[in-house]
């Protein structure tokens, strides 16, 4: 059995896109979201880059945001689990 954490790793799941993306639809920029999150732009746009965030941050993205981006991990999580087991199943 693959490890799940590997099965994880090596989707196309991006937080930081998804961080991005969401960013852009609510009309913000990197800048702004720094200055919520007190850290520099270079640093969210080095998150941008990233396929996972930390837990912390993540966190406090969230909620200066006001989206709920561990929900959309829970979602890929759940695809990502039911996709293995019909292949398992096969």
């Amino acid at each position: 059995m693959t490890d799940k954490r590997e099965s994880l790793n090596n989707e196309e799941f991006h937080i930081g896109k998804k961080i991005k993306d969401e960013l852009a639809r609510q009309g913000r920029n990197a800048p702004w979201l720094a200055g919520q999150v007190h850290c520099t732009p270079e640093n969210i746009y080095k998150i941008f880059e990233q396929q996972w965030v930390g837990m912390p941050m993540l966190f406090k993205i969230c909620r200066v945001m006001d989206f709920d981006f561990f929900a959309v991990c829970s979602e890929h999580l759940k695809a990502e689990t039911i996709k293995q087991k019909v292949t398992e199943n096969r």
